[in-house]
């Protein structure tokens, strides 16, 4: 399947780097961790960084119910949803021609919130699996106290648009020809951690193996 550009969502910049496949927009998706939400509040921007999870063609986002933002989010505005990822900084031999090798995936919609418990709670079940995997079935459920504190809005991802670099430099020939600086690409790798056990834990504990696989 491939995402259907609109106006918002044509890449007019860098048309080369632009992917149409919308597998290629799960992929960058489920692969990050963090994404950020553009909202407009009191007809200014408000750029807010949040988790996030995906269902099919859903991104599911929350925040509090007194959230101010949550609540523009959730008014019938448009709101913008974009995720990047960092692969590497690209070192070039003009300061002009450095870049980064990147995956991004931004998102244009209309977000709506989640009134219905049992659709919230699964958009909540969604976005801890996609943060913590496995987590829903270990941890203890949401009290309704607590779901109704939480905002959970729904954005349909037929809005979207995905930009990847991938490779080497692009300098200019004269300064490939002079051959008088390096260039190339310096990776960026992400891993996990060892594990690190509350303090507050009583008792000998083995790590679940739901946290052990990731790392």
């Amino acid at each position: 399947m491939t995402l259907s550009p609109t106006p918002r969502s044509t890449v007019a910049r860098g048309k080369k780097r632009a992917v149409t496949s919308r597998a290629a927009l799960y992929d960058v998706l489920d692969a990050g961790l963090v994404c950020h939400l553009a909202v407009v509040v009191d007809g200014a921007p408000v750029v807010l960084p949040t988790g996030y999870g995906r269902d099919g063609d859903t991104l599911y986002l929350h925040g509090s119910t007194g959230a101010r933002t949550m609540r523009e989010a959730s008014s019938g505005m448009p709101v913008c949803v974009s995720v990047t990822l960092v692969d590497g900084v690209v070192y070039a031999r003009s300061a002009f021609s450095h870049s980064m090798n990147y995956r991004s995936a931004v998102v244009h919609g209309v977000a709506e919130r989640i009134t219905d418990p049992a659709r919230a709670e699964h958009g909540l079940r969604v976005l801890t699996d996609h943060l913590a995997p496995g987590s829903w079935d270990y941890s203890r459920r949401p009290t309704p106290k607590e779901l109704a504190a939480t905002a959970v809005l729904a954005l349909d991802l037929t809005e979207a648009s995905v930009k990847i670099r991938t490779g080497p430099p692009g300098d200019e020939p004269a300064d490939v020809a002079e051959n008088s600086r390096w260039a190339g690409v310096l990776p960026l790798h992400r891993s996990w951690g060892t594990p690190e056990s509350d303090p507050t834990l009583v008792g000998p504990w083995e790590i679940p193996p739901h946290v052990t696989h990731r790392t």
